[in-house]
């Protein structure tokens, strides 16, 4: 096959089937006499694995060490599992960060919402992000 039609098949554009090429997760193809690069379906393979790992999030170094336990003969399954079980420890760091910033951010606008600044408003930028929201705004109420 083409590159054209190896692009086509895995859904991967021929710069980064090159660039794969280049960096040694894909081996590079034969050649025709012309200089044409000639791929076989193991090339369609590996690129295809390669794009589910990088769907799961991994990184092309860890592409590059799973296939690299591969090409050795031996079985990456094991290395997979300990790359997959960091990856959803991450994602789970970043999903509690997100759901803090989300409460902070709604803090901030309930914030906004109860007042406007005053002439006696002391803030340098925003009075919204510089006074604590957990203080009212505005004048005192005194009963």
């Amino acid at each position: 096959m083409k590159i054209g039609e190896v692009a086509e098949l895995t859904g991967t554009s021929t710069k980064t089937i090159r660039f794969y090429e280049d960096s040694g997760l894909v081996p590079p193809p034969a050649r025709t006499p012309s200089g044409h690069r000639v791929y076989g379906p193991e090339t369609t393979d590996r690129l295809r694995f390669i794009r589910r790992c990088q769907a799961a999030g991994m990184t092309l170094q860890e592409v590059r060490q799973i296939l690299t336990v591969h090409d050795s003969g031996e079985s990456p399954c094991g290395h997979v599992s300990r790359v997959l079980t960091e990856r959803l420890d991450n994602v789970r760091a970043q999903i509690a960060e997100l759901v803090t910033l989300e409460a902070h951010l709604e803090s901030l606008l309930a914030h906004a919402a109860q007042g406007r600044p005053t002439d006696h408003d002391r803030a340098g930028v925003c009075w919204i992000l510089e006074t604590d929201p957990a203080e009212p705004t505005g004048p005192a109420v005194t009963e």
